[in-house]
């Protein structure tokens, strides 16, 4: 699970954790002499290159003066085929991994209204709750299913913080729906604030509409058949949208469902995911033209993605450019193993194991 602190661009230990403790994955490099196997000191696959590449020159030196008679180009040569192969390893090992999204984290400012918008106008449950009063925060869990099952909304409130900045980085979470026509009714009935009526997306038929939650959150509702993921889309910006789809594909390990360029209104979206659109949710990602940044406020935290090893995440996110916030390791207190990492926009994301995952959610 997630936790946010009072501080609201911090968050707390748990699923999500970004603090305490560290840990490392590292592999080994092995040269061969004459007739036996030296193996020689573990390091970080994140900087694996240029010390590879100067364990190579002190190998060398190394197994001359033990009669090995390995030269400096050959133990060179050797690191980079070593470290290309592993990398290559790392990278594929990331398509095999067992990955789905579990959750999306955000604050709000007033948990029992934002609660009962969710479940009266979205028609979502509230899948459990957890108050800290010695941290003075409160975690709802909602969604459309079981938590082993389902991506969900983890909701944070900190104690007396009534309001915050969303940004303009931030774009919407997208809900399937039978008939939006009749949510936006209720929507309305309910008090909620419609932003654009019900009608086909532009340039295409599926029929939308976006609405607003208290805080200001954005949905966009879809007119879909039944589905069995109704919490579809997380939709944010991007400043350089290929740099983008190549971490989220090889780093993330998602695969690009569809592009579609926009240049009349200047934008164009990339929707990837470990799964199809109608059956799965989906990162929905838009770079408008020319901008490259963007404010992304003190409201929205952060995705959780489980996965099978979070050490070998967290050597794939380094490779692929992304930034490791918390090093790969188990939560102090639940044992739960987690890594976090911002992707190259600042995007935080959150890996958290399987099984310790399924474990803590009984």
């Amino acid at each position: 699970m997630v936790r946010i602190i009072p501080m609201a661009s911090s968050i707390r230990p748990s699923l999500s954790s970004l603090n305490k403790f560290s840990g490392t994955s590292r592999f080994c490099v092995s040269l061969l002499s004459h007739n036996s196997q030296r193996k020689f000191g573990s390091f970080h696959l994140g900087s694996a290159i240029p010390q590879l590449q100067s364990f190579g020159l002190k190998a060398s030196k190394l197994l001359r003066e033990k009669g090995g008679g390995l030269s400096v180009s050959a133990a060179g040569n050797m690191a980079h085929a070593s470290t290309a192969t592993t990398q290559e390893n790392v990278l594929e090992w990331v398509k095999q991994d067992k990955r789905r999204m579990l959750h999306v984290v955000y604050r709000v400012g007033d948990l029992e209204k934002t609660i009962k918008f969710y479940t009266e106008c979205l028609g979502m449950k509230l899948l459990r709750k957890r108050d800290i009063p010695e941290e003075r925060y409160t975690n709802a869990f909602l969604g459309y299913g079981p938590e082993d099952s389902h991506f969900v909304i983890e909701l944070t409130y900190n104690y007396g913080v009534d309001k915050y900045d969303i940004g303009s980085g931030f774009g919407h979470f997208g809900i399937a729906v039978e008939d939006v026509s009749k949510t936006v009714e209720l929507v309305k009935a309910k008090g909620g604030k419609v932003s654009r009526e019900p009608g086909p997306v532009k340039g295409g038929k599926t029929v939308i509409a976006f609405i607003e939650d208290p805080d200001g959150y954005k949905f966009e509702l879809l007119e879909r058949g039944p589905t069995p993921e109704p919490l579809c889309q997380v939709m944010l910006r991007v400043g350089d949208l290929d740099r983008a789809i190549n971490f989220y594909e090889k780093a993330y390990g998602m695969k690009l469902l569809r592009t579609r360029d926009n240049p009349e209104y200047k934008y164009t979206i990339a929707m990837l995911g470990y799964g199809p659109e109608d059956t799965s949710s989906v990162m929905e990602l838009t770079y408008n033209y020319g901008v490259t940044e963007y404010d992304k406020g003190n409201a929205y935290a952060q995705i959780a993605i489980g996965t099978d090893d979070v050490y070998k995440t967290a050597e794939a996110i380094r490779l692929c450019g992304g930034k490791i916030t918390r090093e790969p390791g188990p939560l102090p207190g639940i044992s739960t193993k987690i890594v976090a990492c911002l992707d190259p926009d600042g995007w935080k994301s959150v890996f958290v194991d399987n099984v310790d995952f399924l474990k803590e959610l009984e």
